[in-house]
């Protein structure tokens, strides 16, 4: 069994108003951004009384409600999931796929959820919390977060490419470079490690692809600080203290 990490919180006033998003966002319900969006949708009441303003701040013990469900500041869950493939990173999957929440169950009684997203097919490392907060963080753009990835391809990479992702390519949704790249196997040159900050969507697989490649097996090694380090493929662990204080920190570079 492991152990599960109670994470300290910075001394709070009960007495000290908060945002209306804030509070959803730390009770776990969604981020702040999506909680300005249900605030308007008129589906969040404090004390029996509907609000649609935003700015409106509450008390700790105030009674919020989300959709006629009361809802509360939750003790913060920090997981880090060594992702397999075949899995679908969303917290349920119309089509009845197996998601990343199917190997997090029992880990907590509060619900959490992943931060960001991984395709089906790629691997390694993916947070998941119900610190709304630090999740809107970690996946907005001001943030730049250190992702490296470990990508095999159908072919061998040429050195002429690996400079070109290095100095930068066009793609349909403007220019990327790589921070970092380089081979990753002393003499498969299929093997590649990429380093970049950007968060576009299947960003790895469009830069190959626009050389003329295909990736055919892509693993998250590295994440805003985080590594799937003696986490099996498919298994779980508590983020320590430091790293939690880490991400808070915004001290992921």
């Amino acid at each position: 069994m492991k152990k599960r990490i109670e994470y300290s919180e910075a001394h709070i006033d009960p007495e000290a108003p908060i945002r209306l998003n804030k509070f959803l966002a730390n009770a776990g319900v969604c981020s702040r951004r999506e909680a300005d969006t249900f605030i308007q949708a008129g589906v969040v009441s404090v004390n029996g009384e509907v609000v649609t303003e935003l700015g409106t701040k509450v008390k700790r013990n105030d009674v919020v409600k989300f959709h006629d469900q009361a809802v509360k500041i939750e003790k913060k869950v920090y997981v880090l999931l060594n992702k397999p493939k075949d899995y679908v990173t969303t917290s349920d999957d119309p089509q009845n796929r197996k998601t990343v929440m199917d190997l997090v169950k029992g880990v907590c009684d509060e619900r959490i959820y992943p931060v960001g997203r991984l395709d089906r097919n790629t691997t390694g490392v993916l947070l998941l919390t119900n610190d709304g907060e630090l999740a809107s963080k970690l996946t907005h753009p001001q943030y730049r977060k250190k992702k490296i990835y470990h990508v095999t391809l159908d072919k061998n990479v040429s050195a002429a490419d690996i400079q070109q992702i290095a100095t930068g390519i066009t793609l349909d949704d403007g220019d990327i470079r790589a921070d970092a790249i380089e081979y990753a196997h002393a003499t498969d040159k299929k093997q590649i490690g990429i380093e970049l900050h950007s968060g576009r969507n299947r960003i790895v697989r469009r830069i190959f692809e626009h050389l003329g490649y295909k990736v055919t097996k892509l693993d998250r090694t590295y994440f805003a600080g985080l590594t799937k380090k003696n986490v099996k493929r498919g298994d779980w662990r508590y983020l320590t203290e430091q790293e939690v204080e880490m991400l808070r920190m915004g001290a992921f570079e």
